[in-house]
């Protein structure tokens, strides 16, 4: 009988220097058929991925099927222009950050027979007409993964983490991805079963305090090789083009001041993040840019600048977040203890503790005295009582707060801040460089303000492990859940997920635990956003449709829409009020089109008529709304930076345009005629960085007249 290799216990040993020698304590612990959990995003730790990967492709005796989503891989372009544009950028950019072996495989469709991936959210687009990546999806909620995850008989956890050293040792922290793991181990340790856990130490991670640090006795083994830690995947910050402005002026004019608010990542969330800061800085610029957007008017929008500011609770920690709490807009702390909250709440908190707060906690009965051993411990988590304070000293003291004798005693051991006190909950993060070294040079009063936490904790009201659900009714108050969707459809329900073929575009992720949530709270909203048209191969087409082939988010459902014309208010209104507000935020060049439908269908009065002033919704005159404001620079393309540089930016413009002209055959024809004509002088830089300065063939001849065209 083989003897199996002694583990080393995570908590004391130094990490495995040597994948290959991880590998083999992995292959050995976990005998049999590999199902393994890594997390979605960045917290993937793709050198160990990567080894235990090949490794097992080389078995055929032994099975491995990875369990993830959003594998990320470095952008290489379609076209030889793109890739010879890229290939610098993402030098710079990407550094050595190595690229995850099963992703190309997958890509390919040529994973080992001895292999499967399963993702429950995918990079958007990138597998559409990928029979080996659509058979494999698994489609689910965000708040359920776990569940699904233990139902595949998950026996292995991998994942990336942050490190750092002090007098009381090493800690370590799940830093981008506390989302699911933590979830995921105590749900199979409740059923007996336990998953070998490996972390993988990558010291460019940001490393997050508060609920992401690893608990003792969690982990099996730690693993840490020079190659560990890499570059991070960071995806420059997208431009915001006239139609994202516009729909994040309508969404920020939606939030109210001592709410909470959920964004997502790109351009719309970066949009939507501006307008918050133009809103906060210029309020009678936001004023006046909403009266030439609304029809209706702005007396039903929020308009005034922010004194309480923000709570966020949203399962991504975005860049447009981070702004938004250097702003001072995300500001509204929120606390783990009810008591606490109800104070806060009521603007009866003090900034710090207080014999004030004391007082009143004991008022509301929350404070009983003389404490016991597990009131001592929750008030000195919640950062009320100094750490120092011990149980013995604890019931010396008063139990009357009557005297200034005993209110003096009491002064004496209150702790110096608020502990466990959030601005922001989030279940993971992804974004450009310069966000992640700002996380990295948080001070640390910040940085324990910022809770990266489960995503039960997030994406559900319902009682977990961290928070009943009347504590997080408490803190979600005025609630404004912001999530993007592909369609709409007329009566009001929203494809954001998969085309009409069934093939997956993305993946639910955790959309519907939000709009749920907008539902739930009482004075909450969901809100769904998207451009009011899509242009590619097939042409211009409406996104507001009478029907579509596949929901995400059923009609029942429906609560507030958003377009770059509009909101639509549908909650509670019938399905003809309904039409007629979804027709009303659409592109004109549709709108009668998708009039006669709501006709035919008995949905609208065959005598209904659109009304003149609805048919002005059109990207020309959005353009001269806006351009103002955007001349004014309250609008920029990348209002929080972008890793490209000058010269980079007017390429990538004029490779958009050749891009768009060549599935657009009469703009195609009309730049080929343009290029026949008179170009302008096209700096030579530019055509070295697109292999065109020493063009000879006919079509490089071609493109770089076509480039220089659009240049």
């Amino acid at each position: 009988m083989t003897s199996t290799p002694p583990l080393p216990h995570a908590g004391t040993a130094d990490p495995i220097q040597d994948l290959e020698r991880a590998v083999d304590l992995i292959l050995a612990r976990v005998p049999g058929d590999l199902v393994m959990a890594i997390p979605l995003g960045l917290g993937k730790p793709n050198p160990l991925v990567n080894t235990l990967y090949r490794r097992v492709s080389r078995m055929p005796e032994r099975r491995l099927k990875i369990f993830t989503a959003l594998s990320l891989e470095k952008p290489v372009g379609k076209s030889e222009l793109e890739q010879q544009f890229l290939a610098p950028l993402v030098e710079r950019v990407f550094a050595d950050y190595p690229d995850l072996d099963y992703v190309k495989d997958h890509r390919a469709q040529t994973l080992p027979l001895n292999i499967e991936v399963h993702e429950f959210f995918l990079k958007t687009g990138d597998y559409l007409g990928n029979p080996l990546a659509q058979q494999g999806f698994v489609c689910t909620n965000y708040s359920f993964v776990v569940r699904d995850m233990m139902s595949h008989g998950v026996n292995l956890i991998l994942q990336a983490v942050a490190c750092r050293e002090d007098a009381n040792g090493r800690q370590l922290s799940l830093s981008c991805n506390p989302d699911l793991s933590l979830d995921l181990i105590e749900r199979l340790a409740a059923q007996g079963r336990k998953p070998l856990t490996v972390l993988m130490i990558n010291r460019q991670l940001p490393f997050m305090t508060g609920p992401a640090v690893v608990p003792p006795g969690l982990v099996d083994l730690v693993v840490e090789t020079p190659e560990t830690s890499h570059q991070l995947f960071a995806p420059p910050n997208a431009a915001i083009g006239w139609a994202d402005y516009a729909i994040g002026l309508h969404a920020a004019s939606l939030v109210k001041d001592g709410g909470t608010l959920q964004i997502g990542i790109g351009s719309l969330g970066d949009a939507i993040a501006q307008a918050l800061i133009v809103r906060q800085t210029r309020p009678e610029a936001f004023r006046q840019m909403l009266a030439g957007l609304t029809l209706e008017g702005t007396a039903a929008r929020e308009l005034a600048p922010f004194e309480q500011g923000l709570y966020g609770c949203s399962e991504m920690f975005v860049n447009g977040l981070l702004q938004l709490i250097r702003a001072g807009i995300v500001k509204r702390r929120v606390y783990q203890d009810e008591a606490l909250q109800t104070l806060a709440l009521e603007g009866a908190l003090s900034e710090a503790p207080s014999i004030g707060t004391l007082l009143a906690l004991q008022a509301m009965g929350a404070l009983r005295l003389p404490l016991d051993a597990a009131a001592l411990h929750h008030w000195q988590a919640q950062g009320l009582l100094s750490e120092t304070l011990t149980l013995d000293a604890a019931r010396a003291l008063p139990a009357e707060l009557a005297s200034s004798q005993s209110l003096q005693a009491w002064s004496e051991v209150l702790g110096p801040r608020w502990r466990q006190a959030a601005l922001l909950h989030g279940g993971f993060f992804l974004g450009p460089r310069d966000f992640y070294q700002t996380l990295r040079e948080l001070d640390e009063p910040l940085r324990e303000q910022i809770a990266m936490t489960r995503i039960g904790y997030i994406n559900e009201l319902y009682g977990d492990a961290l928070g009943s659900e009347r504590l997080k009714r408490l803190q979600r108050r005025d609630a404004r859940f912001m999530n993007t969707t592909m369609k709409m459809t007329l009566l009001g329900a929203a494809g954001s997920d998969a085309l009409e073929s069934g093939q997956v575009v993305s993946g639910v992720g955790g959309q519907y635990n939000f709009v749920a949530m907008g539902h739930a709270l009482p004075d909450a909203r969901s809100v769904l956003m998207l451009r009011a048209t899509h242009d590619n191969h097939h042409g211009l087409t409406s996104s507001i449709v009478w029907n579509y082939g596949n929901v995400t988010i059923p009609r029942h459902l429906r609560d507030l829409v958003i377009t770059e014309y509009g909101v639509a208010d549908l909650r509670g209104r019938t399905d003809t009020e309904v039409v007629q507000a979804l027709i009303r935020i659409a592109d004109s060049r549709f709108q009668d089109e998708l009039v006669r439908e709501a006709q035919a269908h008995g949905k609208l009065a065959a005598d209904w008529q659109l009304p003149d002033t609805w048919r002005c919704n059109r990207p020309e005159t959005l353009r001269e709304l806006l351009r103002p404001w955007r001349n004014e620079g309250l609008l920029p393309d990348f209002p929080f930076g972008t890793d490209l540089t000058e010269d980079e930016l007017k390429i990538v413009r004029a490779l958009k345009k050749l891009k768009h002209a060549s599935t657009h055959p009469v703009e195609l024809v009309s730049l080929v005629l343009r290029s026949l004509q008179g170009l302008p002088e096209v700096p030579e830089a530019y055509l070295e960085r697109l292999g065109l300065d020493q063009a000879h063939s006919f079509k490089q001849l071609f493109l770089k007249r076509l480039f220089a065209a659009n240049l």
